[in-house]
């Protein structure tokens, strides 16, 4: 690494926000983001896998933009992947969200299970990795009172333990009918779509006097902006830059909302 490159990583912010690679002929050849902008691209240029070692020989100059939370940062890297389509990010498309949460039937009872992510179209959200689909489906679980053994979470012949300790109603010894058992999974299922779903999403902003702001209107993702703290609230949805609907913000925000 030059003396120039470390300079420049050493100049980063410690903040949320979107990092772009260029090389010596300044094309952009990757973007990213983190809720920590130094930190991240750090792990780039000390990783040892195939992609940090393209990037460690061929980056020259990195530019950022701080994006105040983790949110909005992910909103916006999204948008400027797909309308730069760098080099390494293509590369490592097929792979971001390979898993994903899924509704089967266990004896009747409607199960949210973790399988691989077939692009069916069917998936409820998508994770890049299984601790964070795991935290999430035991997070669910725990909300919703539901079956962790249902869910797969639990391996027994008999009651799992969140029955024992009356958090489970006994779906998983046939103690609790399909109806009352369902009827909560689909409780979480309406809460969790889209369809003729509209929500103004405040998130921290740049700095302490603002915040960002992201929106969906009638299942449809509008965009992003920022707006001072003291901004009326009839003037927010004036702050919101149009950006393109697709799959994937949608899916940013679906985890977004599961995970609050």
């Amino acid at each position: 690494m030059t003396a120039a490159l470390q300079a420049m990583i050493e100049r980063l912010p410690g903040l949320p926000g979107v990092y772009f690679f260029y090389t010596q002929h300044d094309d952009l050849v990757y973007i990213g983001k983190s809720i920590h902008i130094r930190k991240r691209v750090q792990q780039h240029f000390q990783g040892k896998d195939n992609k940090s070692r393209k990037i460690q020989r061929t980056v020259t100059r990195i530019a950022y933009e701080p994006m105040g939370s983790e949110l909005i940062a992910l909103l916006y890297e999204s948008d400027l992947i797909k309308r730069h389509q760098p080099l390494y990010n293509c590369t490592q498309r097929r792979t971001m969200n390979p898993l994903g949460l899924y509704i089967q039937y266990e004896n009747g009872y409607k199960a949210l299970r973790i399988a691989n992510n077939q692009e069916r179209g069917d998936e409820i959200i998508t994770f890049a990795g299984m601790t964070e689909a795991k935290n999430t489906l035991y997070r669910l679980t725990e909300k919703y009172k539901l079956c962790p053994k249902i869910n797969g979470l639990y391996k027994t012949r008999s009651a799992c333990f969140h029955y024992q300790i009356k958090s489970c109603y006994g779906a998983c010894i046939d103690q609790e009918s399909l109806e009352s058992y369902n009827q909560r999974v689909d409780t979480f299922l309406h809460a969790h779509r889209f369809e003729g779903f509209t929500k103004l999403f405040e998130v921290e902003g740049r700095s302490s006097a603002e915040m960002g702001l992201a929106y969906i209107e009638r299942g449809i993702y509008r965009g992003f902006g920022f707006c001072a703290r003291e901004t009326p609230e009839d003037q927010l949805l004036k702050h919101i830059a149009y950006r393109a609907d697709n799959k994937d913000v949608r899916r940013i925000l679906m985890r977004y909302l599961i995970s609050g």
